[in-house]
């Protein structure tokens, strides 16, 4: 890492001749510092985006709109086309709308259904977390990874809450943000193409797939109901209202959990038109949340990291077959199908699995239900388990 600059001393005085010599004319072809990338320059990305969830869709990719998004912005941003993370508001948006299009599936039967697995379901989330912890502690042990960088970097969950909380519990946040949306980039990428091959391999075998998301045809159709100004209104207001609900409550990611709740109290009370985003709506949705996935890996990052991504890159593959392991007791104990059990207990993030159950058509409200509980617990419980492990110890400096 650079040297940083010594520090302004406000007791120094110029010289007698500093003052009189010429001062040097203003060297212009200096380079700025990099400013925000410009909404226009954004519309073109969020564009490209959705034109390679197109061609994605039309090869027969799955969670087409997700994963080609993603690789759009990490391609732009590891070529240093992009510097800059997606835009806030566009961000806000798309957090708020998936969370309103995880409560809309939350319906009474759907809720009904997952009730006599409320045992196998705390169990594997206890285990999942339990496993992550154990990991982490193990890819502390080689000593240049401190013990809370690398547990809040390895739960699985929260990202964003996660990210946040860095800094009070003594850990370097660039090395948990960097794990924190590997993780997610990793499972954004890989659980829709296992996902896929599951569903064609029951498909093959001769099982049925069920039927689709409800996404609706032609470009105006953008919401489930048949009131589309309705609709439309109905779901802007659980938007605002939710993520206003999410603040003053402070519940973890509220941009995301605040709309699910107002949502799910919009489907269980009936009396609100059909709201969930749907048809092209959706798609810019996915878009939206593969952008900002794939934006957040610089060659900055990867390079800061380099002699640290051999062990965290083994730890997550340890993760991620763990929990896959977890999936095939979880369907075989509670006689699900193997596909929805994958994808409920793979390791986030909400966003990207939420997408892939869409274009798969699992059981989303099971999905929902299993990926929302976990990232409340593991909000709620890391900080204490991070303080408890690092036992006093500081966190392991970070060099490129």
């Amino acid at each position: 890492m650079a040297p940083t600059s010594a520090p302004w001393r406000t007791d120094e005085r110029p010289s007698p001749t500093a003052s009189t010599a010429p001062k040097p004319a203003p060297c212009t072809s200096e380079p700025r510092v990099s400013r925000p990338a410009p909404t226009g320059l954004w519309a073109l990305i969020i564009a490209g985006g959705y034109a390679a969830g197109l061609a994605a869709d039309a090869f027969g990719l799955p969670a087409p709109y997700l994963l080609s998004s993603l690789l759009v912005g990490a391609v732009l941003a590891l070529c240093g086309m992009v510097r800059d993370r997606l835009p806030a508001p566009a961000n806000r948006a798309s957090q708020a709308l998936v969370g309103a299009l995880m409560g809309s599936y939350l319906t009474p039967s759907a809720l009904l259904s997952a009730a006599p697995v409320a045992l196998p379901l705390t169990v594997v989330t206890a285990t999942t977390i339990a496993l992550s912890v154990a990991v982490a502690w193990f890819l502390a042990r080689g000593g240049r990874i401190g013990r809370p960088s690398a547990v809040l970097g390895m739960v699985p969950g929260g990202s964003a809450a996660i990210v946040t909380c860095a800094d009070e519990l003594n850990a370097d946040v660039r090395l948990v943000a960097f794990t924190q949306y590997l993780r997610v980039g990793l499972v954004a990428t890989t659980a829709p193409l296992v996902a896929h091959w599951m569903t064609s391999a029951s498909s093959a075998a001769g099982g049925h797939q069920a039927a689709g998301g409800g996404a609706g045809s032609g470009l105006l159709h953008v919401v489930a109901g048949s009131d589309q100004l309705t609709g439309l209104a109905t779901l802007a207001a659980i938007a605002v209202v939710g993520s206003w609900a999410g603040r003053r409550l402070r519940v973890p990611t509220p941009l995301l959990i605040g709309p699910m709740l107002v949502a799910l109290a919009a489907t269980l009370s009936g009396a609100v038109p059909g709201f969930a985003p749907t048809g092209v709506l959706q798609n810019v949705v996915f878009v939206l949340v593969g952008l900002d996935v794939g934006v957040r890996f610089t060659r900055r990052t990867l390079l800061s990291v380099r002699r640290l991504l051999p062990p965290i890159l083994v730890c997550m593959t340890v993760v991620c077959l763990g929990c896959a392991g977890l999936a095939w007791v979880f369907a075989g104990v509670t006689s699900i199908p193997f596909t929805d059990a994958y994808l409920a207990t793979t390791p986030g993030g909400i966003n990207a699995v939420l997408a892939a159950a869409v274009s798969s058509h699992a059981n989303v409200a099971l999905v929902s239900t299993v990926q929302s509980l976990r990232l409340l617990v593991v909000v709620l419980v890391t900080p204490l388990i991070t303080r408890r492990l690092a036992a006093g110890r500081p966190p392991a400096p970070l060099t490129a």
